[in-house]
């Protein structure tokens, strides 16, 4: 008996403000940093997007509708948790998240130092070996909300993989 794989891909994107009075937590790091991100949760836009990113394979929503900012029990919620459970979804689903992408857009902070830590984060939460995760940054050249330093922006892609018998 032969197996058959599905494969899909899942785009996700995330933006939230700076904000003064609050932590700046990106793929699961405290980066030290005088403003945070402003959100409902911890407001991590980094797991935000690549929860949206494998839950868009899965073609299962985003995390707005399974997390929505209107529930208080996700009120100052660990993102890295948001993203477990949105991995377990995808699982209960029958998909294996193979590999994910995903790039930062900041102007400040310097992301760098964090990016391996980041990696850590992601890839436990996922369920998957840190070298299936990719994380990246990049400056706007002082463009855009990014660049003035309003907010901070992340991108994410996933693939996932689905086999059954045939």
């Amino acid at each position: 008996m032969s197996r058959v794989s599905e494969m899909r891909i899942g785009l996700g994107t995330d933006v939230h403000q700076l904000a003064e009075g609050r932590k700046c937590i990106i793929g699961g790091v405290e980066i030290p940093f005088e403003k945070g991100l402003l959100g409902h949760s911890d407001a991590d836009v980094l797991a935000h997007a690549v929860a949206d990113a494998v839950l868009g394979a899965a073609r299962a929503g985003d995390i707005g509708k399974l997390f929505p900012d209107t529930d208080d029990e996700w009120e100052g919620a660990d993102s890295l948790v948001l993203l477990a459970k949105a991995a377990e979804k995808v699982r209960a689903l029958g998909y294996e998240i193979v590999d994910v992408d995903s790039v930062i857009s900041a102007q400040a902070p310097k992301m760098s130092p964090h990016r391996e830590a980041m990696r850590e984060n992601l890839a436990r939460a996922l369920g998957v070996e840190k070298e299936s995760v990719g994380v990246k940054a990049t400056t706007t050249e002082h463009l855009g909300y990014e660049g003035r330093g309003e907010g901070i922006s992340a991108q994410a892609v996933a693939l996932l993989v689905r086999c059954s018998s045939s």
